[in-house]
């Protein structure tokens, strides 16, 4: 079997990833000029959008971060069908100052109305100064005439003053442009992730000086929101469910009447008397969010996408075939093009970040599409390699940026299997009764030894009880109900006597996920039947109420972390035997073994003292299913024949 694995993990990587395509340097590939088709793996995200672009529908997109949402919907901004785009312009309203008046008008005009406006208040207010400059003069004038020259500088200042102060404000009746659009222009894309209820909905400034003549004219403090500058465009909302209820609900209305008033967002502020005529805002939405976003998501306002656009869910992987290679090299090239500054990416750079992203996916015969933690990869590995001033990057490049780039997780996996090493939390030679070295996921590119323990004592109570410590999650906890329904039938012993004691050691964070279940079954059969366990081994698998080793996720990240701490076995399920695509450091550190059952997790994590009777009771329990299945079909088939 070792042979077998060998030979799959050799084969891997040393397969040629890039056989039949012509491509030398990522500088010869096209990127494609329009956003949309810039998109890889997410054929579906992509047909919808071009729909709900001809047919002004709104859309809704749920997915891992990274995988393009942010990028279709700034793509949709651009299918849009061409149409006349509007300036929106606040007026003074001298019936009411606190309810401005809203103007619509042809992209560009109206920083043209306002200029008009503006030059005319500014002609007004230079020949009112120059009456008031020969007013003050002709009185100066006079008084000197009259030889009152004391008195006439009195009279000149006071009428000066009065006159100022009295003196109306052309600016306050200026309009104020609300809302800008060039002319021919593609429809706006605003991204309103993360935004207030002022910077979603719009607002009104405090004014501190709110009389006396030298207050903010209501009309001149009133601010657009997110919604009225998406007008005619696309307003994309990035965790959706962040979103207060009472900004879910004003939204909903905006997409409802396609128009929302502004008004004070503070009901502190003078600004809360202010509320302007309708301001139209008629927009096309895209929310986003991880698939958590749909419970803190407003319902009705779930529905209303629902009923008027469509739901999308964005594929985290795709197939790995030479067409979406192709597909990945073109990424490449678009990263590249995009920040710039870097080298392009030369045949050996392009084969290692693919092979990255097959890691990544977790998946055998998929590519990863969180590009952009790939885009990062790239990013890092160009700046090393123009930090050598090379002409393109390579895979050496490639190689350095895995180790520079590591994310938070893997840091902390790194410095915590250290560490447990120097105090003995990680055991990695000789044997232990109920101690098993289980592995763990950190984060999505990191994984971690989870030491497991387990010790049996006589019951206190009525009945025998489990009791597992370390912070278990709900899945987690109906993991050690699946392992508990087993153990009698491999240790032939009555366990409604016996409280089993399970630690889950170092597991500050909690545990989630039933990937230990193999390790607890081999733990607390170990210390039931007295049977120690091989140290310098780890396993990871889930377990059937039957005893079948079921896949897991992140196989590839744990058999690395079992390398770094010095472990020299790794038992995975079999299934998962198509996912491992552990770096070449790691293939001469560690043994794989992809087992099926529990007998072969058992065969080979435990040390008996009589091997040899040992694996006869493992066959004999493996043998049981299928005498009892032939029992069930002979008397059926006695059924069948009377």
């Amino acid at each position: 079997m070792q042979d077998t694995v060998s030979n799959i993990l050799e084969k891997k990587t040393d397969e040629d990833l890039l056989q039949g395509s012509a491509i030398t340097s990522s500088s010869e590939v096209t990127v494609p000029p329009r956003l949309i088709d810039q998109v890889i793996g997410q054929d579906a995200a992509v047909e919808v959008i071009k729909k709900a672009a001809t047919q002004r529908r709104h859309v809704m997109m749920i997915g891992n971060p990274g995988t393009g949402k942010s990028m279709l919907a700034k793509a949709m901004a651009e299918l849009l069908p061409k149409e006349e785009l509007k300036d929106i312009l606040v007026y003074p309203n001298v019936e009411d100052s606190n309810n401005p008046i809203i103007r619509t008008v042809a992209a560009g005009r109206g920083k043209q109305i306002v200029a008009a406006h503006k030059a005319e208040a500014a002609k007004r207010k230079q020949m009112r100064n120059t009456l008031v400059m020969l007013l003050i003069f002709g009185i100066i004038g006079y008084a000197l005439i009259a030889g009152q020259a004391l008195m006439g500088i009195i009279a000149a200042a006071f009428i000066f003053m009065a006159l100022q102060y009295s003196r109306p404000r052309e600016d306050a009746m200026i309009p104020k442009l609300l809302v800008s659009s060039e002319p021919n222009s593609i429809a706006p894309f605003i991204d309103g992730t993360g935004s207030h209820a002022g910077a979603l909905l719009g607002d009104v400034r405090h004014d501190p000086f709110q009389s006396g003549g030298l207050e903010t004219p209501a009309h001149d403090r009133v601010e657009a929101g997110a919604i009225h500058r998406a007008n005619g465009g696309v307003l994309f909302i990035d965790e959706i469910n962040t979103l207060t209820p009472h900004s879910q609900q004003n939204l909903l209305t905006a997409l409802q009447e396609g128009e929302f008033p502004i008004t004070g967002q503070s009901e502190r502020s003078s600004g809360a008397m202010v509320r302007t005529e309708a301001v139209p805002c008629r927009f096309i939405m895209i929310a986003a969010g991880n698939l958590d976003a749909m419970q803190g998501m407003h319902p009705a306002l779930r529905s209303r996408i629902r009923g008027y656009g469509y739901e999308v869910y964005m594929q985290d992987t795709m197939l790995d075939t030479p067409e979406n290679r192709e597909k990945f090299i073109r990424f490449i090239a678009q990263e590249v093009k995009n920040d710039g500054k870097i080298p392009h990416f030369d045949r050996s750079a392009i084969e290692e970040v693919i092979r990255e992203a097959q890691r990544r996916s977790n998946r055998k015969g998929h590519l990863t599409l969180k590009l952009r933690e790939m885009g990062g990869l790239i990013r890092v590995a160009g700046d090393i390699a123009r930090q050598e001033s090379a002409d393109v990057t390579s895979a050496r490049h490639v190689l350095a940026a895995k180790n520079t780039a590591r994310s938070i997780e893997q840091q902390i996996s790194d410095e915590y299997i250290h560490r447990s090493r120097d105090y003995d939390l990680t055991v990695v030679t000789g044997t232990q009764v109920g101690r098993v070295n289980g592995l763990a996921v950190m984060g999505a590119d990191s994984g971690s030894v989870l030491p497991i323990v387990a010790e049996v004592t006589p019951t206190q109570g009525a009945a025998g009880t489990v009791i597992a410590t370390g912070l278990l999650k709900e899945i987690a906890q109906e993991s050690i109900k699946n392992v508990s329904a087993i153990l009698k039938k491999f240790t032939g012993k009555d366990i409604k006597n016996m409280d089993i004691h399970i630690q889950f050691i170092g597991t500050y964070g909690g545990v989630e996920g039933d990937s230990a279940s193999i390790s607890v079954a081999t733990a607390v059969i170990s210390a039931i039947e007295g049977i120690p366990v091989k140290q310098d081994l780890a396993m990871t698998g889930s377990l059937s109420v039957r005893g079948d080793v079921l896949p897991i996720g992140g196989v590839t990240y744990k058999i690395e972390a079992a390398a770094k701490a010095g472990i020299k076995t790794v038992i995975i399920p079999k299934a998962n035997l198509g996912d491992v695509l552990i770096e070449d450091r790691y293939r001469s550190m560690v043994e794989v073994i992809p087992v099926a059952h529990i007998e072969e997790v058992l065969e080979a994590a435990l040390v008996p003292q009589n091997r040899e009777l040992f694996l006869d009771k493992l066959k004999k329990i493996a043998a049981e299913p299928v005498k009892k299945a032939l029992e069930s079909s002979a008397i059926g088939g006695t059924h069948l024949a009377a």
